[in-house]
Protein backbone atom coordinates (compact mmCIF):
# COMPACT_ATOMS: atom_id res chain seq x y z
CA UNK A 1 0.00 0.00 0.00
CA UNK A 2 1.29 3.42 -0.95
CA UNK A 3 -0.03 6.44 0.90
CA UNK A 4 1.39 8.62 -1.86
CA UNK A 5 -1.53 7.57 -4.06
CA UNK A 6 -4.13 8.51 -1.47
CA UNK A 7 -4.22 12.28 -1.80
CA UNK A 8 -7.90 12.31 -2.81
CA UNK A 9 -9.29 9.84 -0.29
CA UNK A 10 -11.54 12.55 1.12
CA UNK A 11 -13.31 12.79 -2.23
CA UNK A 12 -14.61 9.24 -1.81
CA UNK A 13 -17.92 8.37 -0.17
CA UNK A 14 -18.58 5.52 2.24
CA UNK A 15 -19.26 2.86 -0.41
CA UNK A 16 -16.22 3.89 -2.46
CA UNK A 17 -13.88 3.88 0.52
CA UNK A 18 -15.23 0.53 1.67
CA UNK A 19 -14.50 -0.94 -1.76
CA UNK A 20 -10.91 0.31 -1.67
CA UNK A 21 -10.41 -1.05 1.82
CA UNK A 22 -11.89 -4.43 0.92
CA UNK A 23 -9.63 -4.63 -2.13
CA UNK A 24 -6.66 -3.80 0.15
CA UNK A 25 -5.75 -0.82 -2.06
CA UNK A 26 -5.44 1.25 1.07
CA UNK A 27 -5.35 0.48 4.77
CA UNK A 28 -7.71 1.80 7.42
CA UNK A 29 -4.72 3.33 9.19
CA UNK A 30 -3.82 5.30 6.06
CA UNK A 31 -7.39 6.44 5.60
CA UNK A 32 -7.64 7.47 9.25
CA UNK A 33 -4.36 9.39 9.12
CA UNK A 34 -5.56 11.20 6.00
CA UNK A 35 -8.79 12.36 7.60
CA UNK A 36 -7.16 13.30 10.91
CA UNK A 37 -4.84 15.58 8.95
CA UNK A 38 -7.80 17.21 7.18
CA UNK A 39 -9.63 17.71 10.48
CA UNK A 40 -6.61 19.57 11.86
CA UNK A 41 -6.32 21.67 8.71
CA UNK A 42 -9.96 22.75 8.90
CA UNK A 43 -10.26 23.30 12.63
CA UNK A 44 -11.61 26.82 12.05
CA UNK A 45 -14.96 25.33 10.97
CA UNK A 46 -15.58 24.35 14.58
CA UNK A 47 -17.08 21.01 13.56
CA UNK A 48 -15.23 18.88 16.14
CA UNK A 49 -15.33 19.11 19.92
CA UNK A 50 -13.01 16.18 20.59
CA UNK A 51 -10.36 14.34 18.57
CA UNK A 52 -7.95 11.68 19.81
CA UNK A 53 -5.58 10.42 17.12
CA UNK A 54 -4.21 7.66 19.34
CA UNK A 55 -7.67 6.19 19.94
CA UNK A 56 -8.67 6.47 16.28
CA UNK A 57 -5.49 4.86 14.97
CA UNK A 58 -5.82 2.01 17.47
CA UNK A 59 -9.33 1.35 16.14
CA UNK A 60 -8.02 1.53 12.56
CA UNK A 61 -5.41 -1.13 13.35
CA UNK A 62 -8.16 -3.40 14.68
CA UNK A 63 -10.10 -2.84 11.44
CA UNK A 64 -7.01 -3.68 9.36
CA UNK A 65 -6.55 -6.94 11.26
CA UNK A 66 -10.16 -7.87 10.50
CA UNK A 67 -9.70 -6.94 6.83
CA UNK A 68 -6.49 -8.94 6.60
CA UNK A 69 -8.34 -11.94 8.02
CA UNK A 70 -10.74 -11.79 5.09
CA UNK A 71 -13.73 -10.13 6.77
CA UNK A 72 -15.80 -8.15 4.27
CA UNK A 73 -18.28 -6.13 6.31
CA UNK A 74 -19.57 -3.25 4.12
CA UNK A 75 -18.36 -0.56 6.57
CA UNK A 76 -15.21 -2.17 7.92
CA UNK A 77 -12.37 0.34 8.30
CA UNK A 78 -14.34 3.35 7.11
CA UNK A 79 -14.04 6.40 9.39
CA UNK A 80 -16.90 8.45 10.87
CA UNK A 81 -17.56 10.68 13.85
CA UNK A 82 -20.46 10.93 16.27
CA UNK A 83 -22.62 13.87 17.21
CA UNK A 84 -21.69 14.76 20.76
CA UNK A 85 -25.00 13.61 22.21
CA UNK A 86 -24.02 9.95 21.85
CA UNK A 87 -22.07 8.78 24.89
CA UNK A 88 -18.67 7.22 24.19
CA UNK A 89 -16.13 5.53 26.44
CA UNK A 90 -13.10 6.67 24.44
CA UNK A 91 -14.07 10.32 23.94
CA UNK A 92 -15.67 12.92 26.22
CA UNK A 93 -19.41 13.58 25.81
CA UNK A 94 -20.64 17.12 26.44
CA UNK A 95 -23.88 17.43 24.40
CA UNK A 96 -22.47 20.84 23.46
CA UNK A 97 -23.03 22.05 27.04
CA UNK A 98 -20.86 23.33 29.88
CA UNK A 99 -23.10 21.22 32.11
CA UNK A 100 -21.29 18.09 30.86
CA UNK A 101 -17.85 19.55 30.26
CA UNK A 102 -15.22 16.77 30.37
CA UNK A 103 -17.82 14.09 31.14
CA UNK A 104 -16.64 10.56 30.35
CA UNK A 105 -19.22 7.83 29.93
CA UNK A 106 -18.49 4.32 31.28
CA UNK A 107 -20.25 2.81 28.24
CA UNK A 108 -20.96 3.39 24.54
CA UNK A 109 -24.36 4.28 23.14
CA UNK A 110 -25.97 1.43 21.20
CA UNK A 111 -25.57 3.33 17.92
CA UNK A 112 -21.86 3.82 18.67
CA UNK A 113 -21.25 0.17 19.53
CA UNK A 114 -23.18 -1.11 16.50
CA UNK A 115 -21.09 0.99 14.15
CA UNK A 116 -17.74 0.59 15.92
CA UNK A 117 -14.86 -1.88 15.88
CA UNK A 118 -15.80 -3.61 19.12
CA UNK A 119 -17.14 -7.17 19.02
CA UNK A 120 -20.29 -7.36 16.93
CA UNK A 121 -19.83 -3.88 15.49
CA UNK A 122 -19.70 -2.90 11.83
CA UNK A 123 -16.03 -1.97 12.15
CA UNK A 124 -16.10 1.78 11.56
CA UNK A 125 -13.33 3.93 13.00
CA UNK A 126 -14.36 6.85 15.22
CA UNK A 127 -12.48 10.06 14.45
CA UNK A 128 -14.02 12.08 17.29
CA UNK A 129 -17.09 13.90 18.58
CA UNK A 130 -18.95 16.52 16.59
CA UNK A 131 -20.19 19.91 17.71
CA UNK A 132 -23.91 20.53 18.19
CA UNK A 133 -26.40 22.93 19.71
CA UNK A 134 -26.54 22.49 23.47
CA UNK A 135 -28.53 19.35 24.29
CA UNK A 136 -29.57 19.36 20.60
CA UNK A 137 -31.65 22.52 21.14
CA UNK A 138 -31.34 24.77 18.12
CA UNK A 139 -31.54 25.23 14.37
CA UNK A 140 -28.23 26.96 13.70
CA UNK A 141 -25.47 25.43 15.87
CA UNK A 142 -24.96 28.84 17.44
CA UNK A 143 -26.19 27.43 20.77
CA UNK A 144 -23.11 25.28 21.36
CA UNK A 145 -21.49 26.29 24.64
CA UNK A 146 -18.04 25.95 23.10
CA UNK A 147 -18.02 27.51 19.64
CA UNK A 148 -20.34 27.96 16.68
CA UNK A 149 -19.95 25.75 13.63
CA UNK A 150 -19.36 27.53 10.32
CA UNK A 151 -21.01 26.49 7.06
CA UNK A 152 -18.23 25.30 4.70
CA UNK A 153 -20.07 26.81 1.70
CA UNK A 154 -19.92 30.26 3.29
CA UNK A 155 -18.21 30.67 6.65
CA UNK A 156 -20.34 33.70 7.46
CA UNK A 157 -23.45 31.50 7.52
CA UNK A 158 -24.80 28.84 9.87
CA UNK A 159 -24.65 25.13 8.97
CA UNK A 160 -28.06 24.45 10.51
CA UNK A 161 -28.70 22.58 13.70
CA UNK A 162 -28.64 20.87 15.94
CA UNK A 163 -26.48 18.38 13.99
CA UNK A 164 -24.50 21.23 12.44
CA UNK A 165 -21.10 19.79 13.28
CA UNK A 166 -22.01 16.49 11.61
CA UNK A 167 -23.31 18.23 8.49
CA UNK A 168 -20.41 20.65 8.16
CA UNK A 169 -17.82 17.90 8.63
CA UNK A 170 -19.35 15.73 5.89
CA UNK A 171 -19.81 18.67 3.51
CA UNK A 172 -16.22 19.85 4.04
CA UNK A 173 -14.93 16.32 3.36
CA UNK A 174 -13.48 15.97 6.85
CA UNK A 175 -15.04 12.50 6.95
CA UNK A 176 -17.32 10.46 4.69
CA UNK A 177 -20.19 10.06 7.17
CA UNK A 178 -21.43 11.01 10.61
CA UNK A 179 -24.21 10.27 13.02
CA UNK A 180 -26.83 12.85 13.87
CA UNK A 181 -30.03 13.11 15.83
CA UNK A 182 -33.34 14.55 14.72
CA UNK A 183 -35.93 15.78 17.22
CA UNK A 184 -37.72 18.32 15.05
CA UNK A 185 -35.54 18.42 11.93
CA UNK A 186 -32.00 18.37 13.28
CA UNK A 187 -30.70 15.92 10.67
CA UNK A 188 -32.71 17.15 7.71
CA UNK A 189 -32.26 20.90 8.09
CA UNK A 190 -28.44 20.95 8.46
CA UNK A 191 -28.19 18.39 5.66
CA UNK A 192 -30.17 20.80 3.47
CA UNK A 193 -28.07 23.81 4.49
CA UNK A 194 -24.78 22.06 3.68
CA UNK A 195 -25.70 20.04 0.57
CA UNK A 196 -25.48 16.51 1.96
CA UNK A 197 -27.92 13.62 2.44
CA UNK A 198 -29.43 12.78 5.81
CA UNK A 199 -32.26 10.55 6.98
CA UNK A 200 -34.32 10.44 10.17
CA UNK A 201 -35.82 6.95 10.38
CA UNK A 202 -39.17 6.02 11.88
CA UNK A 203 -39.23 6.76 15.60
CA UNK A 204 -37.88 3.66 17.36
CA UNK A 205 -35.88 2.28 14.43
CA UNK A 206 -32.58 3.21 16.09
CA UNK A 207 -31.97 2.71 19.79
CA UNK A 208 -31.92 5.80 21.99
CA UNK A 209 -29.84 4.02 24.62
CA UNK A 210 -26.83 6.20 25.35
CA UNK A 211 -28.24 9.22 23.53
CA UNK A 212 -28.34 12.26 25.83
CA UNK A 213 -32.06 12.97 25.94
CA UNK A 214 -33.73 16.17 24.78
CA UNK A 215 -37.36 15.16 24.08
CA UNK A 216 -37.75 11.42 24.54
CA UNK A 217 -40.86 10.94 22.41
CA UNK A 218 -39.22 12.73 19.47
CA UNK A 219 -35.44 12.10 19.54
CA UNK A 220 -34.21 9.72 16.87
CA UNK A 221 -30.74 8.85 15.58
CA UNK A 222 -29.88 8.76 11.90
CA UNK A 223 -26.96 8.84 9.43
CA UNK A 224 -25.60 11.81 7.50
CA UNK A 225 -23.46 11.24 4.42
CA UNK A 226 -23.13 12.35 0.81
CA UNK A 227 -25.50 9.92 -0.85
CA UNK A 228 -28.57 7.82 -0.20
CA UNK A 229 -26.47 4.69 -0.75
CA UNK A 230 -24.00 5.76 1.93
CA UNK A 231 -26.85 6.55 4.34
CA UNK A 232 -28.37 3.14 3.57
CA UNK A 233 -25.12 1.42 4.51
CA UNK A 234 -24.98 3.22 7.86
CA UNK A 235 -28.66 2.86 8.67
CA UNK A 236 -28.46 -0.89 8.04
CA UNK A 237 -25.88 -1.14 10.83
CA UNK A 238 -27.44 1.42 13.20
CA UNK A 239 -31.05 0.21 13.16
CA UNK A 240 -32.62 -2.77 14.85
CA UNK A 241 -34.26 -3.69 18.15
CA UNK A 242 -32.66 -2.92 21.50
CA UNK A 243 -35.55 -3.96 23.70
CA UNK A 244 -33.55 -4.73 26.84
CA UNK A 245 -32.13 -1.20 27.02
CA UNK A 246 -34.60 1.06 25.19
CA UNK A 247 -38.31 0.67 25.86
CA UNK A 248 -39.13 2.78 22.77
CA UNK A 249 -37.12 0.53 20.45
CA UNK A 250 -39.18 -1.14 17.73
CA UNK A 251 -39.22 -4.93 17.73
CA UNK A 252 -38.36 -5.08 14.04
CA UNK A 253 -35.35 -6.84 12.53
CA UNK A 254 -32.58 -4.81 10.96
CA UNK A 255 -32.92 -4.26 7.21
CA UNK A 256 -30.13 -4.37 4.63
CA UNK A 257 -31.13 -1.12 2.94
CA UNK A 258 -28.06 -0.95 0.70
CA UNK A 259 -28.70 -4.37 -0.85
CA UNK A 260 -32.32 -3.30 -1.38
CA UNK A 261 -31.20 -0.18 -3.27
CA UNK A 262 -28.78 -2.05 -5.48
CA UNK A 263 -31.22 -4.88 -6.21
CA UNK A 264 -33.98 -2.46 -7.14
CA UNK A 265 -31.60 -0.46 -9.31
CA UNK A 266 -30.75 -3.63 -11.21
CA UNK A 267 -34.42 -4.50 -11.74
CA UNK A 268 -35.66 -1.01 -12.55
CA UNK A 269 -36.33 0.32 -16.02
CA UNK A 270 -33.35 2.25 -17.31
CA UNK A 271 -35.51 5.27 -18.17
CA UNK A 272 -38.40 5.27 -15.68
CA UNK A 273 -37.26 3.49 -12.51
CA UNK A 274 -39.84 5.39 -10.42
CA UNK A 275 -42.86 4.85 -12.67
CA UNK A 276 -45.02 3.45 -9.85
CA UNK A 277 -44.11 6.13 -7.30
CA UNK A 278 -46.76 8.69 -6.33
CA UNK A 279 -45.27 11.80 -4.73
CA UNK A 280 -47.62 13.94 -2.68
CA UNK A 281 -47.11 17.71 -2.63
CA UNK A 282 -48.74 19.35 0.41
CA UNK A 283 -50.31 22.68 -0.42
CA UNK A 284 -49.00 24.01 2.88
CA UNK A 285 -45.36 23.34 1.86
CA UNK A 286 -45.49 25.44 -1.32
CA UNK A 287 -47.08 28.69 -0.15
CA UNK A 288 -45.89 32.23 0.32
CA UNK A 289 -43.90 31.28 3.42
CA UNK A 290 -41.22 29.60 1.32
CA UNK A 291 -38.67 31.79 -0.47
CA UNK A 292 -38.77 31.74 -4.31
CA UNK A 293 -35.19 30.49 -4.68
CA UNK A 294 -35.88 27.46 -2.49
CA UNK A 295 -39.14 26.73 -4.31
CA UNK A 296 -37.38 26.93 -7.67
CA UNK A 297 -34.76 24.37 -6.63
CA UNK A 298 -37.40 22.05 -5.15
CA UNK A 299 -39.60 22.33 -8.25
CA UNK A 300 -36.57 21.54 -10.42
CA UNK A 301 -35.86 18.41 -8.38
CA UNK A 302 -39.50 17.31 -8.61
CA UNK A 303 -39.36 17.73 -12.38
CA UNK A 304 -36.44 15.29 -12.40
CA UNK A 305 -38.52 12.81 -10.40
CA UNK A 306 -41.22 13.12 -13.06
CA UNK A 307 -38.65 12.32 -15.75
CA UNK A 308 -37.82 9.19 -13.76
CA UNK A 309 -41.47 8.14 -13.98
CA UNK A 310 -42.92 9.42 -10.69
CA UNK A 311 -46.36 10.98 -10.57
CA UNK A 312 -46.96 14.21 -8.64
CA UNK A 313 -50.25 14.59 -6.79
CA UNK A 314 -51.55 17.40 -4.59
CA UNK A 315 -52.29 16.49 -0.96
CA UNK A 316 -53.42 18.42 2.08
CA UNK A 317 -51.82 18.64 5.53
CA UNK A 318 -54.11 21.25 7.07
CA UNK A 319 -52.60 21.25 10.56
CA UNK A 320 -49.04 22.00 9.39
CA UNK A 321 -49.09 25.51 10.84
CA UNK A 322 -49.98 24.12 14.27
CA UNK A 323 -46.89 21.93 14.35
CA UNK A 324 -44.74 24.80 15.66
CA UNK A 325 -46.82 25.63 18.77
CA UNK A 326 -47.46 21.92 19.39
CA UNK A 327 -43.77 21.05 19.14
CA UNK A 328 -42.69 23.98 21.29
CA UNK A 329 -45.02 22.80 24.05
CA UNK A 330 -44.24 19.08 23.93
CA UNK A 331 -40.47 19.22 23.34
CA UNK A 332 -39.70 21.74 26.11
CA UNK A 333 -41.98 19.85 28.50
CA UNK A 334 -39.98 16.67 27.93
CA UNK A 335 -36.72 18.62 28.06
CA UNK A 336 -37.71 20.10 31.42
CA UNK A 337 -38.17 16.58 32.78
CA UNK A 338 -35.06 15.08 31.16
CA UNK A 339 -32.72 17.90 32.14
CA UNK A 340 -33.85 17.94 35.77
CA UNK A 341 -31.25 15.23 36.43
CA UNK A 342 -28.46 17.76 35.90
CA UNK A 343 -28.52 19.21 39.40
CA UNK A 344 -24.88 19.31 40.43
CA UNK A 345 -25.24 16.31 42.73
CA UNK A 346 -24.56 13.08 40.85
CA UNK A 347 -22.76 14.27 37.73
CA UNK A 348 -22.46 17.34 35.58
CA UNK A 349 -21.36 20.83 36.51
CA UNK A 350 -21.38 21.83 40.17
CA UNK A 351 -20.91 25.44 41.22
CA UNK A 352 -17.67 26.14 43.05
CA UNK A 353 -19.26 28.31 45.73
CA UNK A 354 -22.69 27.97 47.37
CA UNK A 355 -24.27 28.43 50.78
CA UNK A 356 -26.67 25.49 50.97
CA UNK A 357 -28.25 22.75 48.86
CA UNK A 358 -30.82 25.01 47.24
CA UNK A 359 -28.16 27.56 46.40
CA UNK A 360 -26.02 24.80 44.89
CA UNK A 361 -28.91 23.71 42.65
CA UNK A 362 -29.56 27.24 41.48
CA UNK A 363 -25.96 28.19 40.81
CA UNK A 364 -24.98 24.87 39.22
CA UNK A 365 -27.88 24.94 36.77
CA UNK A 366 -27.54 28.66 36.03
CA UNK A 367 -23.84 28.27 35.28
CA UNK A 368 -24.17 24.97 33.40
CA UNK A 369 -27.06 25.69 31.05
CA UNK A 370 -26.95 28.20 28.21
CA UNK A 371 -29.69 30.63 27.27
CA UNK A 372 -31.62 28.38 24.88
CA UNK A 373 -31.57 25.37 27.17
CA UNK A 374 -32.71 27.58 30.04
CA UNK A 375 -35.49 29.05 27.92
CA UNK A 376 -36.84 25.63 26.98
CA UNK A 377 -36.58 24.29 30.53
CA UNK A 378 -38.61 27.24 31.77
CA UNK A 379 -41.24 26.89 29.04
CA UNK A 380 -41.50 23.17 29.72
CA UNK A 381 -41.82 23.62 33.46
CA UNK A 382 -44.55 26.20 32.92
CA UNK A 383 -46.69 24.08 30.57
CA UNK A 384 -46.44 21.11 32.95
CA UNK A 385 -47.35 23.11 36.02
CA UNK A 386 -50.63 22.82 37.91
CA UNK A 387 -53.34 24.79 36.18
CA UNK A 388 -51.61 24.81 32.78
CA UNK A 389 -51.08 21.10 32.04
CA UNK A 390 -54.58 20.66 30.55
CA UNK A 391 -54.55 23.96 28.72
CA UNK A 392 -51.19 23.47 27.03
CA UNK A 393 -49.52 20.07 27.28
CA UNK A 394 -52.61 17.87 27.07
CA UNK A 395 -54.09 19.93 24.24
CA UNK A 396 -50.80 19.78 22.34
CA UNK A 397 -50.76 15.99 22.62
CA UNK A 398 -54.29 15.83 21.19
CA UNK A 399 -53.33 18.01 18.23
CA UNK A 400 -50.23 15.86 17.75
CA UNK A 401 -52.50 12.87 17.17
CA UNK A 402 -54.54 14.88 14.65
CA UNK A 403 -51.35 15.84 12.79
CA UNK A 404 -50.42 12.15 12.53
CA UNK A 405 -53.91 11.39 11.21
CA UNK A 406 -53.49 14.09 8.53
CA UNK A 407 -50.44 12.24 7.25
CA UNK A 408 -52.31 8.94 7.14
CA UNK A 409 -55.05 10.54 5.04
CA UNK A 410 -52.42 11.93 2.69
CA UNK A 411 -50.78 8.54 2.32
CA UNK A 412 -54.00 7.11 0.90
CA UNK A 413 -53.28 9.32 -2.12
CA UNK A 414 -49.49 8.98 -2.39
CA UNK A 415 -46.49 6.84 -1.47
CA UNK A 416 -44.13 9.58 -0.29
CA UNK A 417 -44.54 13.27 0.47
CA UNK A 418 -42.12 15.88 -0.86
CA UNK A 419 -41.38 19.53 -0.32
CA UNK A 420 -38.75 21.93 0.98
CA UNK A 421 -36.77 21.16 4.11
CA UNK A 422 -36.52 24.80 5.17
CA UNK A 423 -38.21 28.01 3.95
CA UNK A 424 -34.81 29.61 3.22
CA UNK A 425 -31.20 28.77 2.61
CA UNK A 426 -28.75 29.05 5.50
CA UNK A 427 -28.83 32.47 7.13
CA UNK A 428 -25.98 34.63 8.39
CA UNK A 429 -24.44 33.85 11.77
CA UNK A 430 -26.05 36.10 14.34
CA UNK A 431 -28.92 37.07 12.05
CA UNK A 432 -31.56 35.42 14.24
CA UNK A 433 -29.72 35.31 17.54
CA UNK A 434 -31.97 37.92 19.17
CA UNK A 435 -35.20 36.34 17.95
CA UNK A 436 -35.64 32.73 19.05
CA UNK A 437 -39.10 32.60 17.45
CA UNK A 438 -37.54 33.27 14.03
CA UNK A 439 -35.36 30.23 14.59
CA UNK A 440 -38.39 28.16 15.58
CA UNK A 441 -40.29 29.20 12.43
CA UNK A 442 -37.45 27.84 10.26
CA UNK A 443 -38.57 24.32 11.27
CA UNK A 444 -42.11 24.63 9.86
CA UNK A 445 -41.67 21.89 7.22
CA UNK A 446 -39.88 19.33 9.41
CA UNK A 447 -41.73 19.45 12.72
CA UNK A 448 -44.99 17.83 11.65
CA UNK A 449 -43.41 14.58 10.47
CA UNK A 450 -41.33 14.43 13.67
CA UNK A 451 -44.46 14.83 15.79
CA UNK A 452 -46.02 11.96 13.82
CA UNK A 453 -42.89 9.78 14.21
CA UNK A 454 -42.50 9.37 10.44
CA UNK A 455 -39.26 8.81 8.53
CA UNK A 456 -37.95 11.76 6.55
CA UNK A 457 -34.82 12.73 4.68
CA UNK A 458 -33.10 15.62 2.97
CA UNK A 459 -31.67 15.12 -0.51
CA UNK A 460 -29.42 17.72 -2.19
CA UNK A 461 -31.57 19.41 -4.85
CA UNK A 462 -29.58 22.36 -6.16
CA UNK A 463 -28.70 25.84 -5.00
CA UNK A 464 -30.61 28.93 -4.00
CA UNK A 465 -29.76 32.49 -3.06
CA UNK A 466 -26.09 33.35 -2.46
CA UNK A 467 -25.05 30.01 -4.00
CA UNK A 468 -26.17 28.11 -0.92
CA UNK A 469 -27.43 24.49 -1.03
CA UNK A 470 -31.11 23.57 -1.01
CA UNK A 471 -32.47 20.21 0.13
CA UNK A 472 -35.55 18.35 -1.05
CA UNK A 473 -37.45 16.75 1.81
CA UNK A 474 -38.94 13.30 1.31
CA UNK A 475 -41.31 11.96 3.99
CA UNK A 476 -42.43 8.33 4.07
CA UNK A 477 -45.03 6.35 5.94
CA UNK A 478 -44.06 4.35 9.01
CA UNK A 479 -41.22 1.88 8.33
CA UNK A 480 -40.84 3.33 4.79
CA UNK A 481 -37.11 4.03 4.99
CA UNK A 482 -36.32 1.64 2.14
CA UNK A 483 -38.76 3.39 -0.18
CA UNK A 484 -37.37 6.83 0.72
CA UNK A 485 -33.78 5.73 0.23
CA UNK A 486 -34.70 4.00 -3.02
CA UNK A 487 -36.37 7.10 -4.46
CA UNK A 488 -33.46 9.31 -3.38
CA UNK A 489 -30.96 6.83 -4.83
CA UNK A 490 -32.62 6.87 -8.25
CA UNK A 491 -32.68 10.67 -8.17
CA UNK A 492 -28.98 10.75 -7.31
CA UNK A 493 -28.13 8.32 -10.10
CA UNK A 494 -29.69 10.84 -12.49
CA UNK A 495 -28.25 14.02 -10.91
CA UNK A 496 -25.01 15.13 -9.32
CA UNK A 497 -26.12 17.64 -6.70
CA UNK A 498 -24.98 15.29 -3.94
CA UNK A 499 -21.47 15.21 -5.41
CA UNK A 500 -20.99 18.96 -5.19
CA UNK A 501 -18.48 20.14 -2.62
CA UNK A 502 -17.88 23.67 -1.34
CA UNK A 503 -16.27 25.55 -4.21
CA UNK A 504 -17.83 23.35 -6.93
CA UNK A 505 -21.40 24.67 -7.12
CA UNK A 506 -20.93 26.53 -10.39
Amino acid sequence: MNSGTNLDLHELGVAQLAAKLAAREVSSVEVTQHFLKRIAQHDRLGAFLAVDAEVSLAQARVADIRLAAGERSPLLGVPLAHKDVFVTRDFPTTAGSKMLENYRSPFDATVVSRLGVSAGGAGMVTLGKLNCDEFAMGSSNENSAYKPVLNPWDSSRVPGGSSGGSAAAVAARLLPAATGTDTGGSIRQPASFTGITGIKPTYGRCSRYGMVAFASSLDQAGPMARSALDCALLLSAMAGPDLDRDSTSLDLPATDYATYLIANSDRASSTTPLKDLRIGLPTQFFGAGCSPDVLAAVRGALAEFEKLGATLVDVDLPLTELSIPVYYVIAPAEASSNLSRFDGVRYGHRAAHYSDLTDMYKKSRSEGFGDEATRRIMIGTYVLSHGYYDAYYLKAQKIRRLIAQDFQKAFTQCDVIAGPVSPTVAWKIGEKSDDPVANYLADIYTLSSSLAGLPGMSVPAGFGAHGMPVGLQLIGNYFGEAQLLGAAHQFQLATDWHQKAPGTAA
